[in-house]
């Protein structure tokens, strides 16, 4: 596309917008959708998994709403495929909030899960929460396995023999199995990087140390193997494997003998309850890129570092934590409120602050590049929900900006580190509102009478459908800004020497959750 196919969509005197239709069409240019630097989920699961398949779990949606649930299970999955195959067990959760996918992680996937949240409100919330989730969980778990467990002790009642055969055998599969996928090679996940501008293809290794990284990972993968075996042998009855015997022996010294061993299954059985207990450690702290994890989390080892929708520079600062700690193998991180990140050449005077969360990659450091709060707020909207009808609140976007007239005119104030909120939603009426939110931003509502209110209401009444086409205008730009905050991410993530492979993934769907992006990194020297 010629540079100047969009040369029209603006005056070029007074630089107004002029033809809606191709700033749309400009919009759409450069969207994700067009753009072409994401990695499909789908190739990127398989190029983990291998040849491994992935895990049946429990559904979330008995413990947390429709767009909860479906944040948490699509990225607990990605989680979990990342961390097998770089190898590590412990996972730490950056802004992990009120704890939901930290939960989810370390019951379904058994992962060891530190969930980190400034705000100890959070912190004991999940505490409390991730108690009661358990209980849930059990019961949850306990009926799914009611059924099949009648019926394979009815079974075993009618053909013990046969029963007992059938379980070695299954053993013995178990264990062919796993050797058998030890032998095969992994999928590099170098193959699935888009051609593009902004991709890499890591350095090749020399055919040596691809030998000594197979071998590692074989023995590593041994290991696992063992732990597996003996997880399952001991949630197994103790006479379930037990070899056939051609001595004889005392029924009654045997019924004794039983006894014991299902009281010492029965015993292994809530050890292991109490152990689950301690997969998920909520911990309060304030995170920034200087954090050393190590000061809060005294058991570090070899890890990923998540974020769910880690708020403003939040984002930002894991992606630099990950970079810096050699312990991170791997990060997962979805990122909102970009209205609320720093930016580096905006106000510098009254943000002495060396480390900001935009810009991050150093071409857009070298152009001094600025987005602004405005073209940040409009990264926030969500066009995909707008397009199947869920349209903005006009109302309550009027509302506010009468409200801003309002307290520039009356009160002189144009900037304020007070907040509104969600003011509109308590409001019985336009006074109502206002009067309230000038209590919130601390300003005298004596000053100002009803009448007065009321008049600024209808001056600008006749402006709201102006108003509605306006931040229609800005839903339609809302990706284009947002592919510059990720796009800027990336290339962050390629800039650094010790990254294999990283990527964009879209990892949710953009209807039920708009910030719907992952940035995904893997570090290098890992077993390939």
């Amino acid at each position: 596309t010629d540079d100047d196919t969009f040369s029209s969509v603006f005056c070029e005197n007074s630089k107004k917008l002029i033809n809606v239709h191709l700033f749309a069409l400009a919009a759409n240019y450069y969207s994700f959708s067009n753009v072409g630097v994401c990695t499909p989920l789908e190739d990127l699961l398989e190029a983990l998994r291998g040849d491994n398949q992935g895990t049946t779990g429990i559904k979330t949606d008995e413990f947390m709403n429709n767009k909860k649930s479906h944040e948490v299970q699509m990225m607990s999955e990605l989680v979990d495929n990342i961390a097998n195959y770089c190898g590590v067990k412990q996972v730490i959760d950056i802004g992990s909030g009120k704890g939901y996918l930290s939960s989810f992680l370390s019951m379904q996937y058994d992962l060891k899960v530190y969930g980190i949240d400034s705000s100890n409100t959070n912190t004991n919330g999940a505490h409390e929460r991730n108690r009661k989730l358990k209980k849930h969980w059990r019961a949850y778990q306990s009926r799914g396995r009611a059924n099949p467990e009648r019926q394979m002790l009815e079974k075993a009642n009618d053909m013990p023999v046969e029963s007992e055969i059938k379980c070695k055998a299954i053993s013995e599969k178990l264990l062919n199995n796993e050797s058998c996928l030890q032998s095969q090679d992994q999928v590099t996940i170098q193959d699935l990087v888009p051609s593009s501008g902004f991709t890499e293809v890591a350095k090749s290794e020399t055919n040596n140390q691809v030998e000594v990284d197979l071998v590692a990972q074989t023995q590593c993968d041994e290991s696992k193997i063992s732990e597996e075996v003996h997880a399952i042998l001991n949630v197994l009855p103790a006479d379930a494997v037990e070899v056939f015997s051609s001595s004889p022996c005392n029924c009654g010294e045997l019924r004794e003998e039983e006894k014991v061993q299902r009281k010492m299954a029965s015993l292994k059985t809530k050890a292991s309850k109490s152990s689950e207990s301690n997969l998920y450690f909520p911990l309060t702290s304030c995170i920034t890129a200087e954090t050393e994890l190590s000061d809060i989390i005294t058991d570090l080892e070899d890890c990923m570092i998540v974020g769910l929708h880690t708020c403003g520079d939040l984002a930002a600062n894991t992606l630099r934590i990950f970079t810096a700690k050699p312990e991170i193998k791997a990060v997962c991180s979805v990122g909102c409120c970009y209205h609320l990140l720093s930016e580096q050449f905006e106000n510098q005077e009254e943000c002495p602050e060396e480390v900001w969360g935009f810009p991050m990659c150093q071409y857009l450091k070298d152009m001094g590049w600025c987005c602004g709060r405005n073209a940040r707020m409009s990264a926030c909207l969500a066009l995909e929900r707008v397009a199947v009808g869920q349209m903005l609140p006009t109302e309550s976007l009027f509302y506010r900006a009468v409200l801003q007239v309002i307290i520039e005119e009356i009160y002189g104030v144009t900037k304020s580190d007070r907040h509104v909120g969600k003011t509109f939603s308590k409001s019985s009426s336009f006074i109502d509102y206002v009067r309230k939110s000038l209590k919130k931003l601390e300003l005298d509502d004596s000053e100002i009478p009803d009448s007065c209110i009321m008049d600024y209401y209808e001056k600008y009444k006749h402006r709201m459908n102006e108003l509605e086409a306006f931040n229609m205008l800005k839903v339609v730009l809302a990706p284009c800004i947002e592919v510059l905050i990720l796009l800027d991410r990336l290339c962050y993530l390629k800039e650094q020497d010790n990254i294999a492979w990283s990527g964009l993934v879209k990892l949710f769907d953009p209807v039920k959750s708009p910030r719907c992006y992952a940035v995904i990194a893997l570090k290098k020297h890992l077993c390939f």
